[in-house]
C-alpha cells in the first residue's frame, strides 16, 4: 500500500477531531484497490472472521463478519465509493450465510464517508463515545431512596439477570440476541465480580434494581487500545442497566454519577463505552451524560445485502 495513503489518512484523521489518536498502518488481510473518477488510487484491507457458537463476540457480532479497513487518502466521498464498490465486487466470490455482515469502523465526525457508507446499504449499528472532564453532581435524585455499592460475587445471579434484560431490550433496536445469550455472558461477568472489578449495584429497599458493569483499559503505545483512544488510562463502561420497572427513574443517572466520580479520583483520562445510536433510550442518556461519538461502527446485514 503507498505510503502517501497512510500519512493522507493521518492528516486527515488530525484534522478531523482532536481526540483520535493517529491512524493506524494498515493491518494483515487481502489487499483490496480501486480508483476515483478522475483515476487517483486508493486502498483497503479486507479481513474475514468467524465465531463459534460459544464466543462471546456472539452478543454484539454477527457469526461471520467481513470487516473493511479503507484508506481513501484525501479523496472524501468519491475515493470512500470507490472502495466500497470494490469491496462489493470483492463479496460476489464469498458465500455468506444468513448470520453474516460487513462492518466498517471509522471516525463519527467524517460527514463525506458518511455519505458513501449510506448510499451502500451500511448503517450505523454501533457506536464509541468518550467523555472527558470532571465529573457533575446529578441534579435530579432518583425518586425514591436508592443505594450504591460496589458489587460482590455473592450478587452474581443479581447481576446476570439484570444484565440478560440488557439484551431483551437492545436486541429490538439492534443486533438480536442468541438463544444463550446467559450462558455467554456468565463467565466474564462471575470473573469480574470475583476479581473485584469496578462493577456498581443499586438497590432499593434491598432489592437490585441497576447495574454498572466497568473495567479499567491502559492505552498505551502497543496496545489495540490506542488504535482508537488517546493513550491514557480509561475507564471502560461495559453495560449500564436498570430493571424495565424501574426505568426513567434517575437511577441509570445516579449509577452514573457514582462511576465518573470514582474514576476520576482514580486518575481516568476520560471514560469511553459503546452504545447503539438506533436506540431511543441510548441515544439519548449517554448524550446526556456528556458523551459525543468518537467511532461510529457501520454494519450491513447479511453481509450480501452490501450493495
Amino acid at each position: 500500500m503507498q505510503e502517501s495513503l497512510v500519512a493522507a489518512q493521518r492528516a486527515r484523521f488530525a484534522a478531523l477531531d482532536r481526540l483520535l489518536p493517529e491512524a493506524a498502518g494498515p493491518p494483515d488481510g487481502d489487499l483490496l484497490e480501486a480508483a476515483t473518477a478522475d483515476g487517483t488510487r486508493v486502498a483497503a484491507v479486507l479481513r474475514h472472521q468467524a465465531y463459534p457458537a460459544d464466543s462471546p463476540e456472539l452478543l454484539s457480532s454477527a457469526a461471520e463478519v467481513w470487516q473493511l479497513f479503507p484508506f481513501p487518502g484525501d479523496t472524501g466521498t468519491a475515493g470512500m465509493d470507490a472502495l466500497l464498490r470494490a469491496w462489493r465486487s470483492r463479496m460476489d466470490g464469498e458465500r455468506p450465510g444468513a448470520n453474516s455482515a460487513c462492518l466498517v469502523n471509522w471516525p463519527s465526525r467524517d460527514a463525506e464517508a458518511i455519505r458513501a457508507f449510506l448510499d451502500h446499504g451500511l448503517a450505523p449499528i454501533s457506536a464509541l463515545a468518550v467523555r472527558t472532564g470532571p465529573p457533575e453532581p446529578d441534579p435530579e435524585p432518583p425518586a425514591a431512596a436508592v443505594r450504591i455499592r460496589r458489587a460482590r460475587a455473592a450478587d452474581f445471579d443479581a447481576a446476570l439477570r439484570l444484565t440478560v434484560s440488557t439484551f431483551d431490550y437492545t436486541g429490538l433496536v439492534g443486533s438480536a440476541a442468541p438463544a444463550n445469550t446467559a450462558d455467554l455472558l456468565a463467565p466474564g461477568l462471575r470473573r469480574r465480580l470475583d476479581s473485584g472489578a469496578p462493577v456498581w449495584l443499586a438497590e432499593r429497599a434491598g432489592t437490585p434494581i441497576g447495574l454498572a458493569e466497568c473495567g479499567w483499559i491502559e492505552a498505551t503505545a502497543d496496545s489495540a487500545a490506542a488504535e482508537l483512544l488517546p493513550l491514557g488510562r480509561w475507564g471502560y463502561v461495559n453495560n449500564v442497566v436498570t430493571s424495565p420497572e424501574c426505568r426513567g427513574g434517575g437511577v441509570g443517572r445516579a449509577l452514573m454519577s457514582v462511576v465518573h466520580a470514582e474514576f476520576h479520583r482514580e486518575g481516568a483520562r476520560g471514560t469511553y463505552l459503546y452504545y447503539n445510536p438506533p436506540s431511543p433510550l441510548a441515544s439519548v442518556f449517554w448524550h446526556r451524560q456528556g458523551y459525543r461519538p468518537l467511532w461510529t461502527m457501520w454494519e450491513v446485514r447479511p453481509a450480501t445485502a452490501l450493495r
